[in-house]
Order: C-alpha cells, then sequence, then structure tokens
C-alpha cells in the first residue's frame, strides 16, 4: 500500500493553468545546458550556478550522433555520459526536462543525427519513410529504456518531468505536406506508446495529438497559445541571444529586454519558461553544424563559455525569478483581470483563491516612462517594462531596473610564450589509399565526415606552342564548388583561396593561372565546415567540387576539366599519422619553426608546455592564426577561423523595442572568435602537448594561453530601486518605511577591489566600462566607495544623499553609477 502511494504522490501532469508536479502547479523556470558542451568537471558547478540563479529545471537535448558513432555501437563516457549529468541534476535537487528528438537542430553537426544514417537504403529523413521511422524509434527507445533502467523518471523517483519528441517540425510539416502529417502522428503513438509516466511535448509544433503538449520557441512567446484549451502555456526556448558564425559579427540579448520577455509571457499565462541556453558552451572537436557556426556556443548566456556568471543578465534574471515565485500561488491560481493603464499601459491582475492579488503592471511604449495609477497608488513605469507586485501594492521588481552588478571581463597571460616546432603536408603527395577515377565526387559521400577535408587532384597538359606561354596573359581557372571552403594549389605552391558563408556556402575561385609548359598538377583541397543541421531533407545536401571546372585562355579556347581523371584523397597525411597525439607526433621529424615556415599554408605546429598555478578558466588567443584545427593532449578543441573577419552591424544598442538576432552585436571588422576555450581538466601540471594544424599560414609566435578574469565590476542603480527587501519587511509587519537600495560590488574569489575607476550619485551616463558624469554630481561619490571597498573582495554602499555628502540636485530622480578595479 505505501508503494502505491509513492508511486502516486510521485507523477506529473498537467491542466490549462501550469505543469502539476507530485499534485503541486508550479511556475517552472528551466535552463538549457548541454553536457557535450562542457566537461563533466565542470557540470557540478554549472548546476549550482543554475540553481543559484532560480532554475527548476535544467534542459537538454540528446546527441544521437555522439551516442551512436556506428550502427549498434553505443558511447554514453566523459562528455557524452547522459545518465551522470541527470544524476547530478537530481543531486542539486533540479528536474530535468529531456529533448530526445532525436533530431535536435541547436547548430549542431547534422542536427544530432549519425552520418552513417544517411547510407540506410531508401532512406529519407523526418518523414513516412520506414528506414527512418524504424531507425529514430530505436534510438528513442534505447534513450527511454536507460532512463527507466535508471530510475530517473519522476514517476520512478527520479528528477525527469518532462520528454520531447521531435523538434521544431511543425514549419517541415507544412513544407513536406500529409507524409509529415502521417510522420508526427507516428512519433507520437510511439512516443506515449513507450509509458515514461511523464508528459512529452512537441515544440514549434500546432498540431501536437493529444496528451502531448505544444509548446513555443522564439525571442517572444506571449502571443502564444497552446492547441488545446485544458494544455499548459509553455516555453520551450526562449533565446537569450544567438549563435556565433564565422564571418559574422557576435550577437548580444540585452538582460532588460530578455527579463521583459519573460514577465510578459508569465502575466499571459504562461507557467514554464526555458532559457536557451542557460549555459551554452563549447562546440568542441568536429560537433559545430551549421555549417559555419563558430567553436564558441556563448549564446550570450546567463552563465558564458567558460562557466563565469555573465552580469548583470545572471542576476537580473535571479532577483526576476524571486518576483515570480512570490507570485506563484496567485498566478496558478487563475485567469489573470486585464486593466489598461493608458494607451500603451496595461495591468494583469491574479487573485488569490484564498483571498489577496498578485499584479503586472506594463509599458509597451519604448521611449517615454508612464505614470499610471493602480489600486491607490502611483507608479512609474520606464519604457519597455514591466513591474511585479506580489501583494498588488509593492514593487519588487521591474525588468528595466537592473539592479544587480555588471562585470567587464578580461583575458590575461596564463602562461610563457610558447616555443613551435613544424610539419609541412604536401599537397603533391597522394599515398596508396588515394583514388583515381573519371570526374568530380561529392565530398560527404565520399569522406562519410571522418574529415574536413577532401584533396581533388588532376593534371593539365600545356603544349609549348600555347600563346601565353609567350604572353604572359595566363590562363583562368574557374572552379565551383557546393562548399564550403577551397584551397588552389600549382604545381604544390598555393595560388588562391575562396569561402563561402552560412547563408551562402557554394563559392567559385576564377584566377589566372601561372601554368607552365609540360604537366601541371592542379590540387583542390575542399574544406568542409560542419554539415548542415536544419532544413528540409538536408541529408541530401552537397559539399566539395562538384564543377564545373574549366581553365579559358587556351588556344583552344576553353578547356573542360571536370570530366578528366582526378585522383582523390580523404583527409589530411598529419590525420593519418595523429600528429596531434603524443604517440603520433612523434612519428615524423619536426624542425624548429623558422619564420618563412611561419607564413606557409598546411602547416602543423605543436609545443610542449606547463601549466602554471591558477583556477581561472582558460582559452587560446588565436588571433594571429587563419584557419585550422587546434588540439590539446590528443583532444580537439576546435575548429579556428580568426582570418574570417566579422561583416555586419554593430553599434549602440537600446534594450527597448522588439529584439532580433541581428539588433545588438559586436566584433564588425574582427575576427568572429578569437579565444578557444581550454577545458582546466584537459591538461596536466607539465608536459601538455599542443597541436595546430594551420591552412592558410599564420604565424603561431602569437597564440598564447591566456585565463578569463574579471577585470572590473560595476552597480549602477536608481535611489528608488524597487527591491525584495522593501517587501520582505512589509509583509514580516517590521518598519514599512521604505529602505534604500545598496550597491554591492563583488570581485572573484581570489582578487581584491584595488581602485575605484569610477563613482557618481546624481545623473551620470553609459554603461559599465564607459560611464561619464552628468550635470548633477555629488562630489564625495568617490569616498565612499573609497573608505568602504578598496582592499576588499566584497563591498556595499547604501544608495542615499548623506552617504555622498548630500543631495546635489533635489526633486530629481538619482542614481548611482560606480566601477570598481579588481586585480
Amino acid at each position: 500500500m505505501k508503494e502505491v502511494e509513492r508511486q502516486e504522490m510521485a507523477s506529473v501532469s498537467y491542466d490549462e493553468k501550469a505543469i502539476i508536479v507530485n499534485g503541486q502547479r508550479r511556475i517552472l523556470i528551466s535552463g538549457s545546458i548541454h553536457y557535450p558542451r562542457s566537461t563533466p568537471e565542470m557540470w557540478p558547478d554549472l548546476i549550482q550556478k543554475a540553481k543559484d540563479g532560480g532554475l527548476d529545471v535544467i534542459q537538454t537535448y540528446v546527441f544521437w550522433n555522439g551516442h551512436e558513432p556506428s550502427p549498434g555501437e553505443y558511447y554514453f563516457e566523459g562528455r557524452y555520459d547522459l545518465v551522470r549529468f541527470i544524476k547530478l541534476v537530481k543531486e542539486a535537487g533540479l528536474y530535468v526536462h529531456l529533448r530526445i528528438g532525436p533530431y535536435v537542430c541547436a547548430e549542431w553537426n547534422f542536427g544530432g543525427f549519425p552520418v552513417w544514417l544517411k547510407y540506410i537504403p531508401g532512406i529519407s529523413f523526418r518523414t513516412d519513410n520506414e528506414p527512418f521511422k524504424v531507425a529514430m524509434k530505436g534510438f528513442t527507445k534505447k534513450i527511454v529504456d536507460m532512463m527507466k533502467e535508471e530510475d530517473l523518471f519522476e514517476s520512478q523517483g527520479g528528477p525527469i518531468i518532462l520528454a520531447q519528441i521531435e523538434n521544431e517540425y511543425g514549419p517541415m510539416e507544412y513544407e513536406l505536406g500529409d507524409p509529415a502529417r502521417i510522420y508526427t502522428k507516428y512519433v507520437a503513438d510511439m512516443a506515449v506508446g513507450l509509458g515514461i509516466g511523464v508528459p512529452w511535448v512537441m515544440c514549434k509544433q500546432d498540431d501536437a495529438p493529444d496528451p502531448i503538449i505544444n509548446t513555443c520557441n522564439g525571442f517572444y512567446c506571449d502571443w502564444f497559445s497552446p492547441n488545446k484549451p485544458y494544455k499548459p502555456k509553455m516555453w520551450t526556448e526562449n533565446w537569450t541571444g544567438w549563435f556565433t558564425e564565422f564571418g559574422g559579427p557576435v550577437p548580444h540579448r540585452p538582460a532588460e529586454d530578455l527579463a521583459f520577455s519573460v514577465a510578459k509571457f508569465v502575466q499571459k499565462g504562461g507557467s514554464f519558461i526555458n532559457y536557451y541556453m542557460y549555459h551554452g558552451g563549447t562546440n568542441f572537436g568536429r560537433t559545430a553544424g551549421g555549417p559555419f557556426i563558430g567553436t564558441s556556443y556563448d549564446y550570450d548566456a546567463p552563465i558564458d563559455e567558460y562557466g563565469l556568471l555573465r552580469e548583470p543578465k545572471w542576476g537580473h534574471l535571479k532577483d526576476l525569478h524571486r518576483a515570480i515565485k512570490l507570485c506563484e500561488p496567485a498566478l496558478v491560481s487563475g485567469e489573470p483581470t486585464v486593466m489598461l493603464l493608458g494607451d500603451n499601459q496595461e495591468a494583469h491582475v491574479f487573485n488569490y483563491k484564498s483571498g489577496g492579488c498578485a499584479a503586472f503592471l506594463a509599458n509597451y511604449n519604448t521611449e517615454t516612462f508612464a505614470r499610471v495609477s493602480f489600486g491607490d497608488m502611483h507608479y512609474h513605469l520606464p519604457p519597455w517594462s514591466i513591474s511585479i507586485l506580489p501583494d498588488c501594492k509593492t514593487t519588487v521588481f521591474n525588468t528595466a531596473r537592473v539592479g544587480s552588478q555588471s562585470a567587464q571581463m578580461k583575458m590575461v597571460s596564463a602562461g610563457e610564450r610558447f616555443s613551435w616546432q613544424s610539419f609541412n603536408e604536401d599537397p603533391a603527395s597522394y599515398d596508396d589509399n588515394s583514388i583515381t577515377i573519371t570526374g568530380l565526387l561529392e565530398q560527404i559521400n565520399t569522406t562519410r565526415d571522418t574529415t574536413d577535408y577532401l584533396w581533388y587532384s588532376t593534371d593539365v597538359e600545356i603544349d609549348p606552342s600555347e600563346k601565353f606561354l609567350t604572353t604572359g596573359q595566363y590562363p583562368e581557372l574557374t572552379v565551383l564548388s557546393a562548399g564550403h571552403a577551397l584551397h588552389v594549389f600549382l604545381n604544390g605552391q598555393l595560388s588562391g583561396t575562396v569561402y563561402g558563408s552560412l547563408e551562402d556556402p557554394k563559392l567559385t575561385f576564377s584566377d589566372n593561372m601561372k601554368l607552365r609548359a609540360g604537366v601541371n598538377k592542379i590540387s583542390l583541397l575542399s574544406i568542409a565546415v560542419g554539415l548542415p543541421n536544419i532544413g528540409p531533407h538536408f541529408e541530401t545536401w552537397n559539399a566539395g567540387v562538384l564543377g564545373p571546372v574549366m581553365l579559358s585562355g587556351l588556344n583552344e579556347g576553353r578547356r573542360d576539366l571536370s570530366w578528366q581523371k582526378w585522383s582523390y584523397k580523404i583527409g589530411l597525411e598529419g590525420e593519418a599519422l595523429s600528429l596531434h597525439s603524443l604517440s603520433g607526433s612523434s612519428t615524423v621529424e619536426w624542425v624548429e619553426a623558422s619564420l618563412e615556415a611561419q607564413k606557409q599554408p598546411l602547416t602543423w605546429y605543436k609545443t610542449i608546455f606547463n601549466l602554471q598555478d591558477g583556477d581561472d578558466p582558460l582559452a587560446l588567443d588565436m588571433g594571429s592564426m587563419g584557419k585550422g584545427q587546434v588540439w590539446i593532449n590528443g583532444k580537439s578543441i576546435g575548429r579556428y577561423w580568426p582570418a574570417y573577419k566579422a561583416s555586419g552591424t554593430c553599434g549602440n544598442c537600446s534594450y527597448a523595442g522588439l529584439y532580433d538576432e541581428k539588433k545588438c552585436q559586436s566584433n564588425c571588422g574582427e575576427a568572429s572568435q578569437r579565444w578557444y576555450h581550454v577545458p582546466r581538466s584537459w591538461l596536466k601540471p607539465t608536459g601538455n602537448l599542443l597541436v595546430v594544424f594551420e591552412e592558410w599560414g599564420g604565424d603561431p609566435n602569437g597564440i598564447s594561453l591566456v585565463g578569463r578574469t574579471i577585470e572590473s565590476v560595476c552597480a549602477d542603480i536608481f535611489e528608488w530601486q524597487p527591491t525584495l527587501a522593501n517587501y520582505q519587511r512589509q509583509v514580516s509587519g517590521k518598519d514599512d518605511t521604505p529602505l534604500r537600495p545598496k550597491a554591492h560590488i563583488r570581485c572573484s574569489p581570489g582578487q581584491k577591489i584595488s581602485s575605484i575607476k569610477f563613482a557618481s550619485f546624481g545623473t551620470p551616463k553609459g554603461s559599465c566600462g564607459s560611464f561619464t558624469e552628468g550635470g548633477c554630481h555629488a562630489h564625495k561619490s568617490y569616498n565612499a566607495f573609497e573608505k568602504r571597498c578598496i582592499g576588499q573582495q566584497a563591498c556595499s554602499v547604501s544608495v542615499a544623499p548623506e552617504v555622498f555628502g548630500g543631495d546635489p540636485c533635489p526633486n530629481i530622480l538619482k542614481k548611482l553609477s560606480v566601477e570598481a578595479i579588481c586585480s
């Protein structure tokens, strides 16, 4: 009987208001952390920081190509130890939303599908296709059975309260028609039939069959309603930023707008919000898809790529979550009453069944403050903001009023200068494994994605009577390729490079070639930069030199080289020799890297280095290099490409107004990615092997190991900032005189505040790192911080006129801006 009671209590269901966990409706705050994009050593800290930030749930995809690299051969170790990751989440007291897919998109190579899947006879991805349905059901069941064996579903006492089948399939269904609709019903029935005891969701799937819940993904989801009135309003992906692509600027999403989007969703009845990403992490190895997706998957997330808190985003969202939780009993009780407060202002009021209420006051104007009347009080609402009142009286949070500290990060040297040795690839050499056929081969079908590289080589015979040999007007070689990058060699010398982009991976090389009389060897090194991860039937997309390959300007006019005999070599000589490993690197003769060698294409570099003391997260500064790959102690850090400069529009960005991924960007004209995360757990105290393969010809002497740490911390707070402390004093019956807010500044552990770079109580302008005084400034602004903070790891100062020598401008709403240097 007791066991039956336990099973009844350990349950997850839903109604129109919320997910119900063990009989209790919950407003659930979730965050995406993908286990392969960090290391097992990082997981406990990431999960704890998520919990400290107010999260209830950790969401993750399941990555099929990482778990089944060959048919029937499974891998669940290291970064792919899914069970260990979920158990760590449980130990922290959090829930899990497991997005099995098994299609994940995620800017992940091939959308998470193993490449071998493409070669099952008769297969067609993500449609009413029997070979595909058999394969995807097999993997889904494999994961579900594994979770059951470990008692990880909430129905078994585990942390998994939600699962997802498929992923953002609605747009595909629209394009593919009836076969896709049949497939949707198939995967829904298949998933429900697995009997996991917790609800399934399908995101961006308006026709998700019962009992599956359809959910929303996007920058805003307040407009969304589920397809049945008895399903809760869920947001599976609130995009905290956007991914970085090679050749693109780095996107950022203001913390104020992100908080605004959540508050607006909750006030419209939303009960589950997931941040995609909460920690983005790193696309180690060749896991980035796209193509052209960067190695960094930082995503401007609340926890950055290195596992450090991104302030003020993390802290501002933490304050938001605390405010929402104060309202939770009212939010799950019934439908809100909507009251108009002005042309662009409204209130959403939630009444408790037991009495009392909570309210959300919104100002949708993007430019001006609004003074609104609500109840028997007046409220000042900043532009594009929502205030949260847990008792319908006291403002404890406003989405545009950031009370948490900001931080400016820096990269500092974390090692001595490297001493390099080099080994050059020979573009003219072909080993016994090369193949020769007539015509051009598609790259992915040839390499099966075992490498980024495929060599195409052919001979061109030039008769001594060719006119160009005397005129110097050399013939033009034109090569058309399906992507993604191409190096052209003539007689072993690099003659040119061309590459595509995420928007258009196809490319054309066209240049004059200094051919000589006799036989000339043209070698084309075609380079993939990740397989596609999105789109209808992306398994049919091509890469590599598909032609035509034409030589123009000969006596005969044009010569089509496409149907000559071509020799092919899969991968690089250094890959075949495993030069990235300690054992493989000892099989060739390395030479000291001369100044000339430093500019050579197709060059391998290696160095051995020791690790300095410290615990800052580490990265490699690759800014002096062109394009290639990098390994430490045999583990692949990923692709680097600092020579691909970001093109786009960058500049100042207001938080107010609708956000999209191109609104707030940085790094225009600079490398899309300069620093490459090196997990500390991959390093040893001494004798670390660093290997770099450079395609173009960079300068390895510019490479350095750097640590990521806080340079300065800032607070930027209005004198009557809403605070939870004031609300708690009020509800506890203490003195209801409002407390002044406090400016809290904190350096990293091991650091201390060494100086105050800026301090102004009055009307300062700018943001952290670029504050300036306004027309109103208290002249003792610095004094309070220099007295209380210098030499401390953390300190706090009340935002009150008397602290700074008096009120510098009565009857004006003032704020305090301060920046402290950490060292």
